[in-house]
This record gives structure tokens, C-alpha cells and sequence, in this order.
């Protein structure tokens, strides 16, 4: 993760692809051969995943060295240097956290409504990670692009807010087709992923609230990748925690008051648009990254690079 985020903070998308594109060979193969043929079962995928794993970590540490970065090299840091790190950390965990704990949190909720509810959730938040993956691409390319135009060298907080635009346009599309692709086939295909009528009625009762949730997910990911790219990160971990908190209340409310799954999931319609419009106003603001000229909020000083 780490190697791969550097070639990405490097403009190198190339680097992971390969990567990726060998694991994902070395995984299939390794199943097929430790499973299917040499009759190891689970513990042989678990072996060919690893493999796959080492292989594209070692790749990826190759693509830094040929930049001219040791990353073989082993390091101790200092206490200022730890400091910065978990400056720049911290929010970002307490970020993906928020997000994990909220959508288990449904889960739990779900679970508690009986087998054919949290069955039929199974189904529709399966497909949603399916669908919400295909946004983390605009998030990536925030975070590549955005720090150059907005505290680099070339400083540029017109092409900073024109990326912007741009990557917002493109969430949004994005969000309608997957949007409208994820409804659909759960919608005209429930048998593909099970035969009980029960369960294919629950899970058709939260299809506009998946949609609603989905079609703006995207665009979310482009906004609070161009705040991770800004340094904002005081603010969209402050975000984040509030829109947990409150969409953790929302959830027991609903339970509370027997809306069943598809209050559920009108709660994670409310907790992505919340996400969507703080993110979007903070972008906007006149002080925020992208109108402010003041610089030192990115002056968190060097860290030595191995």
C-alpha cells in the first residue's frame, strides 16, 4: 500500500498496474493448481494469495528503486519525523474507520431484523462495494495531481478548481451508470443470487435508497481526495466523525421506530450526501484550499526519504 501510493503521488500509474495485473495472475493461476489439482482446498488459495501479495509488494519496491529511491533500505525514524507521520496519519485513519464502522453498523442493525433482512442485505451492500470501487480511481487521481497545482511549483488554484469541476462531472456520470447498473440487475435478475421470493422482496424494498446512496458516492471520493491532497485533514477527519456520530443515531432511530432495511438504508443515503455536501462547501469556501493563498498550512517540514 505503501509503495503503491508513492507511485501514485509520483505520477506513475503504470508501476501498480503491472503490479496488479501479475497478482491477479499469480492468484487465479495459484488457485486453479493448489485447489483444483493438488486438492489443498482453502489453505491453498490462502498460499496463492500470499504469493500474489509478495509478488506485487516487490514489484512496486522495484518500480521506486528504478526511480532512484532505496526502498529496500531499513530506517529508523526520528521522534520529529514520527510525529509528522502520525500527524498526516491519524486523521486519515480516524477517516477510514468512520466509514468501515458505519457500514458495519448497518450490518448490525440489519442483522438484528431477522435471517431473510440480513440476507437480503448481504446481497445489496455486496453489490454496492462492487459498484463504489469504481470511484476510487477519481479519489487517486486527486491525490496525484492536486498537490502540485495547489501548494507545488507550479501553483495553480485555477487548474486546481478546473480539475476539480472536472473530476466532480465525472463522478457524477460515473455514479448514474453504476448507479443505474447495480439497481438493474438485482432488479431484472434476483434469481442470479437467490430463488427465495422472500428475500428477493426485501431486497427490491431498498433499491432507491442504494441508488440514491451509489449515483453520488463518486464524486464524494473526488472531493475528499482533492482534501487529502489539500492537507485539510483536520477538517474532513472532524467531518467524518460527525457524520458517523449522527448517522449512528439516525440508525437507532430507525431500528427504533420499525422502518426495517430500507430505513437502514436511507440512513447511508444521508451519511454520502453528508459527506458530499460538507466536503463540497469546505472546497468552496473562501478560505479553503482552493481560494486561499495562504501557504503555511502546508508546512509540515521534511521527512527524510530512505
Amino acid at each position: 500500500m505503501v509503495a503503491q501510493s508513492a507511485s501514485l503521488g509520483m505520477k506513475d500509474s503504470w508501476g501498480p498496474l503491472k503490479a496488479l495485473a501479475a497478482a491477479t495472475a499469480v492468484n487465479g493461476i495459484g488457485d486453479i493448481v493448489l485447489c483444483r489439482y493438488l486438492g489443498y482446498g482453502i489453505t491453498g488459495a490462502a498460499w496463492a494469495t500470499m504469493a500474489s501479495q509478495v509478488i506485487a509488494a516487490y514489484m512496486m519496491i522495484e518500480t521506486l528503486n528504478k526511480k532512484g529511491y532505496k526502498a529496500f533500505s531499513l530506517t529508523v525514524p526520528s521522534l520529529n519525523e514520527l510525529v509528522q507521520i502520525f500527524g498526516l496519519a491519524a486523521p486519515v485513519f480516524v477517516t477510514m474507520m468512520s466509514k468501515v464502522a458505519f457500514y458495519s453498523l448497518i450490518t448490525y442493525f440489519a442483522t438484528a431484523m431477522g435471517t431473510q433482512t440480513v440476507a437480503a442485505h448481504q446481497v445489496a451492500i455486496q453489490l454496492y462495494c462492487m459498484c463504489a470501487v469504481w470511484g476510487e480511481p477519481l479519489s487517486q487521481t486527486a491525490q496525484s495531481f492536486m498537490p502540485e497545482l495547489i501548494y507545488g511549483v507550479n501553483r495553480s488554484l485555477v487548474k486546481a478548481r478546473m480539475l476539480l469541476k472536472s473530476l466532480v462531472i465525472i463522478g457524477a456520470i460515473n455514479g448514474v451508470i453504476t448507479g443505474a447498473i447495480g439497481t438493474s440487475v438485482p432488479w431484472l435478475f434476483p434469481n442470479l443470487f437467490t430463488p427465495d421470493p422472500a428475500i428477493i422482496s426485501e431486497v427490491h424494498k431498498v433499491l432507491i435508497p442504494y441508488f440514491l446512496a451509489l449515483a453520488v458516492t463518486p464524486s464524494t471520493h473526488s472531493l475528499e481526495g482533492t482534501l487529502l491532497a489539500g492537507r485539510d485533514l483536520k477538517f474532513i477527519s472532524m467531518s467524518m466523525t460527525g457524520c458517523f456520530t449522527l448517522g449512528s443515531l439516525l440508525l437507532l432511530l430507525v431500528s427504533n421506530r420499525g422502518y426495517g432495511l430500507p430505513g437502514c438504508w436511507f440512513a447511508l443515503v444521508g451519511f454520502q450526501w453528508a459527506r458530499f455536501f460538507l466536503s463540497i462547501r469546505r472546497l468552496i469556501s473562501p478560505d479553503g484550499i482552493l481560494y486561499s493563498e495562504d501557504l503555511t498550512r502546508y508546512k509540515l517540514g521534511k521527512v527524510k526519504a530512505a
